[in-house]
């Protein structure tokens, strides 16, 4: 169901740019607002890994340095048949994680020491199924395209306001006034389906995790400590932008006054919800439900 909801989310956007690109330039104007954004989202695809993990200070780590970390992602690997991925830590007391990588050939999870210390192995586990659970979904791809759409949407936008401007001066055919709304409606339509298709891919990410490991509470439990703790500050240099990667939100104890529709995450109690109803379907000793999520 999530599969279906994020390509009906993709085609959204992907008319919503049609359209505006040819209201404005017809579509060599939409070519060209695509491809300038996906010239930086290219760019951002191949080199976010790297960039992410400097930006946060992570270091990589060996089975010596984090021993119990990596059996833990070696059992999950050789469980959902994944190549191995470059295991990193962050050293910040706020309990986060993320995965990161264009691929699974190419990915890494990071993770922070205030989450080793907060959580016990089997939780770990959960967190780690999760971020795994992106790797084999390929989540970082789709948010990459949804990102690229979104800014093509909002540099159109851009372009509709030099526009209206001009039309008022000119005399230009056009109508200004429409041209001004759509400039600042579009972005914001644009942004909500993008952070909308960010929540799809969290549930599926949970979903992915519980049927791993078998276990949906114990990505449950890690959620309930995570929520907890994360109202007491935010992983040092996290921004907007990047939020989306996490677990869970740096600043969703921030964000009690913005609306749902441009959370990054599902809420805690929705993901709580979701990963209650799967513990029948993921109970029984002979479940394989997994192999359907990575294969």
């Amino acid at each position: 169901m999530e599969q279906i909801k994020t390509f009906l989310l993709l085609g959204t956007l992907s008319v919503l740019l049609v359209f505006i690109g040819g209201y404005l330039g017809g579509q060599a104007g939409m070519v060209i607002a695509l491809l300038m954004a996906g010239g930086m989202n290219f760019y951002a695809y191949y080199f976010s890994d790297t960039m992410i993990l400097k930006h946060y200070n992570a270091q990589e780590v060996d089975p010596r340095e984090a021993p119990m970390l990596y059996r833990v992602v070696e059992r999950l690997v050789e469980r959902a048949d994944l190549p191995m991925p470059k295991v990193y830590i962050i050293h910040d007391h706020i309990p986060n994680a993320f995965a990161t990588g264009r691929n699974p050939s190419h990915a890494a999870v990071a993770i922070t020491t205030g989450l080793l210390e907060l959580l016990n192995e089997d939780e770990i586990e959960g967190v780690m199924a999760h971020e795994l659970s992106h790797v084999a979904h390929r989540d970082i791809l789709v948010a990459t395209i949804a990102a690229t759409i979104a800014g093509a949407v909002a540099f159109i936008a851009n372009m509709l306001q030099f526009g209206a401007m001009f039309s008022q001066r000119d005399n230009r055919n056009g109508n200004p006034i429409l041209m001004l709304v759509m400039a600042i409606l579009l972005p914001i339509a644009a942004t909500v389906i993008q952070m909308t298709i960010s929540r799809s891919r969290e549930f599926m990410a949970d979903a992915g995790a519980a049927h791993l490991t078998g276990h949906p509470e114990w990505l449950q439990n890690a959620l309930i400590k995570l929520s907890n703790y994360n109202a007491r500050g935010e992983v040092h240099g996290a921004t907007p932008e990047n939020a989306h990667m996490f677990i869970i939100s740096p600043f969703d104890g921030k964000s009690v006054s913005f609306a749902n529709l441009f959370r990054t995450h599902p809420t805690t109690e929705q993901r709580l919800e979701r990963l209650e109803a799967l513990k029948e379907e993921v109970s029984h000793p002979k479940n394989k439900l997994y192999e359907r999520h990575y294969r």
